[in-house]
């Protein structure tokens, strides 16, 4: 027996089935995840109802290819229509995963085409009853109602989602599955089985079609999970990182550099902008600030915010002097904003725990606002009359 005669007979659909099975375990099991980690559980419950009828069906189809064995030929069309719901479930969860929340995808058109497939089916049934007896049944049997609305179903879906800029690896998963289709529908109205390229690409497609299911899922998942993670470092209003993970972002450079520096700023008059112009336009001016805090770390540190309008940088005082990072902060936010900034300094050559080089350039930033604002202050050059008690 050749490779060909092997993939086209019974055991490629074994291969095929029992690779797809593999593949919808796994997107099984990430389902379960999202259902019990996250919120959406009606969409989770669908995804979840969608993969296991999928599972269910490339079950059927083992069993329908197992040699010796001669199932009801009933099988046959519930594999088919159970291919046709799970279909139209997927995609739209799919479609709901991935378009924006306020598209309001509506689920009654997919039950409706979920309900008419299952309509289509007892109408087949009536018109051509199976039995039996019925000889010449395979995989491809084909169900002229069914087949046809499977097609309908997948180009319905291909209009809907045109203007949707879905993932590419969602319209290459459409594709892939109208191309089995079409060459399964050629195969079992046009030549019954007698083309062994097209017996082959109808066994292997699915696999190609999963896959690209799989790795869409897969994306979702670890876009979840970076989501997650950034919002537990990062300040969800500038983008810098939140207080708590400033502070272990300034332990590891103290810990890989020989001198570090902090960098401690403050808006200026921010509570009379408040005020004046409202919250949206102050926002919009401590994004803009926090956006170049972040231009002026890069590379050599990290920026963050303490609270408020303070936002910190800590920097490798061994790769750039923390004076002239901080004066192109205060030149900068003066020039690119309609708001100044008091910035004070501390180096590790005055103290060597995170905690103390924030107090000191905080005293430092401090001294600048009291002193005229809009100015950066070393803590060194504070007088020592003016410093404050510990």
């Amino acid at each position: 027996m050749t490779m060909m005669q092997w993939l086209t007979g019974p055991n490629g659909q074994l291969f095929s089935s029992s690779s797809v099975i593999v593949i919808l375990i796994l997107m099984l099991f990430m389902s379960i995840k999202l259902y019990i980690s996250y919120r959406n559980k009606h969409t989770y419950r669908l995804l979840i109802a969608g993969i296991s009828l999928n599972i269910v069906r490339q079950a059927l189809l083992v069993a329908l290819a197992f040699p010796g064995w001669s199932p009801s030929p009933w099988m046959y069309m519930l594999s088919q229509l159970l291919q046709i719901i799970s279909f139209i479930i997927i995609n739209f969860v799919f479609m709901k995963l991935y378009t924006y929340r306020s598209a309001q995808l509506r689920i009654m058109p997919f039950v409706f085409m979920s309900l008419l497939a299952a309509i289509f089916a007892v109408v087949q049934y009536s018109l051509a009853p199976l039995s039996e007896g019925d000889a010449g049944l395979s995989a491809v049997t084909a169900f002229p109602l069914l087949d046809a609305y499977s097609l309908i179903v997948i180009l319905v879906i291909l209009l809907a989602t045109r203007n949707a800029a879905m993932n590419s690896k969602y319209y290459g998963s459409l594709i892939a599955f109208f191309c089995c289709e079409l060459m399964r529908i050629a195969d079992a109205y046009a030549f019954e089985g007698g083309q062994s390229w097209i017996v082959l690409l109808v066994q292997l497609t699915p696999i190609v079609y999963f896959s690209l299911l799989f790795m869409l899922l897969f994306e979702w998942v670890i876009d979840r999970l970076m989501s997650t993670y950034q919002s537990s470092i990062m300040d969800g209003l500038t983008g810098l990182y939140n207080r708590r993970h400033f502070q272990n972002k300034a332990e590891q450079l103290l810990q890989s550099c020989k001198t570090m520096a902090v960098i401690f700023c403050d808006i200026d008059n921010f509570k009379r902008l408040n005020d004046t112009h409202g919250h949206h336009m102050a926002d919009g001016v401590l994004k803009r600030v926090s956006e170049i805090m972040r231009e002026e770390s890069a590379g050599i540190g990290a920026a963050g915010r303490y609270g408020g309008e303070e936002l910190l940088i800590c920097m490798n005082a061994d790769r750039a002097k923390p004076a002239i990072v901080a004066e192109s902060i205060r030149r900068r936010v003066e020039a690119e904003t309609m708001v100044t900034i008091s910035v004070g300094y501390s180096t590790t050559k005055l103290a060597n725990q995170v905690g103390e080089l924030v107090r000191l350039a905080d005293e430092a930033m401090y001294y600048s606002k009291s002193t005229g604002k809009n100015k950066v202050t070393d803590y060194k050059a504070i007088p020592a009359k003016a410093k404050l008690s510990n």
